[in-house]
């Protein structure tokens, strides 16, 4: 699966749930998104609070996944191609000084 059928299982879900709907009470605006991305990249980090090691995979899989679905939203109500983006991205830091 790639990030064109992923985007399109996020957006079937989310009207699924109505929260494109005008008079949802979770608006998906971009800024929403944004904040809901910072949120979720926030709990990632718990499971790394007090601790080294990772204790429950799962549980960080999980929030991995929510962060790869608000990212592809934001990206997708914002108008950017994610995957264009990354590529160039990737490009361009292959040619970047980095400390050695």
């Amino acid at each position: 699966m790639d990030i064109q059928e992923l985007t399109s299982r996020m957006h079937s879900f989310v009207r699924s749930k109505g929260w494109y709907e005008h008079d949802s009470k979770r608006p998906q605006t971009a800024r929403n998104l944004a904040i809901s991305l910072s949120l979720e990249a926030s709990e990632v980090l718990e499971h790394f609070q007090w601790q080294d090691n990772l204790t429950i995979a799962d549980s960080l899989a999980g929030e991995l996944a929510d962060v790869t679905l608000y990212l592809l939203q934001l990206a997708s109500v914002t108008g950017i191609d994610l995957e264009k983006a990354v590529l160039e991205k990737l490009d361009k830091n292959s040619s970047r000084e980095w400390d050695t």
